[in-house]
């Protein structure tokens, strides 16, 4: 008997639950409120005078493809042939506002000596750093693998390989200063941090992994961006039977006697066998499902939690093209300190650290011919309470971030803006559906890891899952894949489908496909 399954938002782990789900051999629909795919990894699409502008709306940095690879080639199909993506060599380059510069190669003998040029006695040290890392990766991939339903999986063999690597007394920071006595290169090896919306003075020193993931297996720039890779999901849930119902959100979770039955949309109500959601966890928790029938995650609890930072966008159409700057710069601020201590207090930095993508200097296909896209953005704090008057602030903050730009060598910008869009931490929160716009969802605090972050087979409602940065194992676009195997490994358990979903563990082999590994 055919199952019936709903996912509820098309964001990346939306769509790869759907492509397992089906090919699992499950009915598949799809329900997402916006006319587009991706969810924060869709594209913006604007046209001009002179042409289309296209820009990733989230995240830009296409890491450790290979679990994504994996979940293509266990649906049968081969994510190379259908996006082409361009390795980057430099990866980024990184400006120190307190002096230095840093351009971020995977070559490990070039980066060496881009460590000396700042701090030559903490060049020798990046060998170790990378064979540490290496092995701590290896041991706790099995852990970011499997599900945690309670505390009990803490005492699983994987599990207690892994603790000794895990220091819970040390955070990111301090772990680095074990390799680097220089803050700025700690700083060149930490601010990776950021993907899981934290701090490296308060991150676990487990995602120290994080800089070591870019240098062993590459920074990537899917040609088109990142949306490109969200529609080439799409085209393959699609050929494999799922159905999409765009601009149809989901207004409830039916549920009853404690299990998700079904849901409500404005179109009616319709019965599941079960429910994936790959909305925004808290802002779903608070809107689909009662809160009488949550015991661990009740709307009380969740305003107890502690979320990611936010961020301040400005995504720009320009005329011309800045050639000198790289594909991707961040520039971090001189007091760096100070600096996440304004976002940890819900504020805008006064002197913000930033970070900028210009992809058209790898990707032409992003601009009209003679223009380019800037994507910037700006760490601030989430909306706690009332919080910043965002409407008021936006363009005091816009000219602030404009001029900001200065330093990295964007000039003349204003008179060269042929489009501009700017989302805020409040656009985030409404246009977004994003729980105070913590656009890198519930923090990745030891007491929010693991078992303490909410379950993949999720643990107050029966018949419903969760994928997404929300739960197990956490935020950033591989991570979010993963969570959509977990997830589907255990769906398709308790519904009796096939195990074809059933992917093998992900290797740390090289990539098979070096051909279309571009480097630019």
């Amino acid at each position: 008997m055919s199952r019936h399954v709903a996912v509820i938002g098309a964001g990346p782990g939306g769509l790869a639950a759907a492509m397992l789900l089906a090919r699992a051999g499950a009915q598949v629909t799809v329900f997402e409120r916006h006319a587009r795919v991706g969810g924060r990894s869709a594209t913006i699409e604007a046209d001009s005078p002179a042409g289309r502008f296209r820009f990733d709306m989230g995240p830009t940095f296409f890491l450790y493809p290979r679990v994504l690879a994996d979940i293509f080639e266990a649906c049968g199909f081969d994510l190379h042939r259908e996006v082409e993506l361009i390795r980057l060599d430099p990866q980024y380059e990184l400006i120190f506002a307190g002096g230095g510069r840093l351009r971020a190669t995977p070559d490990l003998a070039r980066l060496q000596e881009e460590v000396a040029r700042i701090a030559p006695r903490d060049a020798a040290n990046v060998p170790r750093y990378m064979e540490e890392n290496r092995a701590k990766l290896a041991l706790f991939r099995p852990v970011l693998e499997m599900p945690f339903h309670s505390l009990r999986d803490w005492v699983r063999p994987a599990m207690l390989r892994a603790l000794p690597m895990m220091r819970p007394h040390r955070n990111v920071d301090s772990d680095l200063a074990t390799y680097f006595s220089d803050e700025r290169i700690r700083l060149a090896f930490s601010f990776q941090s950021k993907y899981l919306g934290m701090s490296p003075f308060r991150c676990p020193s487990l995602f120290t992994i994080l800089a070591f993931m870019e240098y062993e297996f590459g920074v990537y720039h899917p040609r088109g961006g990142c949306g490109a890779v969200m529609s080439a999901m799409e085209r393959a849930a699609r050929a494999l039977g799922v159905e999409f119902r765009m601009g149809e959100p989901v207004r409830e979770i039916a549920v009853e006697r404690g299990r998700a039955t079904g849901l409500r949309t404005d179109a009616g109500s319709e019965r599941f066998d079960s429910i994936v959601v790959n909305a925004d966890f808290a802002h779903a928790m608070r809107t689909l499902v009662p809160d009488a029938q949550r015991r661990r995650w009740t709307d009380a609890r969740l305003a107890r939690k502690k979320f990611s930072c936010s961020t301040f966008m400005l995504y720009l159409g320009i005329e011309g093209r800045y050639d000198d700057v790289a594909h991707h710069t961040i520039h971090l601020s001189a007091d760096y300190r100070r600096n996440l201590a304004e976002i940890e207090a819900g504020l805008p930095p006064s002197d913000p650290s930033f970070y900028v993508q210009n992809a058209s200097v790898t990707d032409p296909t992003l601009a009209p011919a003679g223009h380019s896209t800037l994507y910037v953005l700006v760490p601030v704090g989430n909306r706690v309470g009332e919080g910043t008057d965002w409407p008021a602030l936006a363009p005091e903050y816009r000219a602030k971030t404009l001029r900001a730009l200065e330093r990295i060598g964007i000039t003349d910008l204003e008179r060269r803006i042929r489009f501009e869009k700017v989302l805020t931490p409040k656009g985030w929160e409404e246009d977004m559906a994003i729980h105070r716009g913590a656009t890198f969802n519930l923090a990745h605090s030891l007491d929010q890891m693991l078992s303490f972050r909410p379950r993949n087979r999720f643990e107050d409602v029966s018949g419903l899952y969760l994928v997404g940065g929300g739960t197990h194992p956490g935020s950033g676009l591989p991570v979010i894949f993963e969570s959509a195997r977990i997830t589907t490994r255990l769906l398709t358990e308790d519904l009796g489908l096939s195990s074809s979903c059933d992917i093998p563990p992900v290797t740390a082999a090289p990539d098979p496909h070096p051909a279309l590994a571009e480097i630019v």
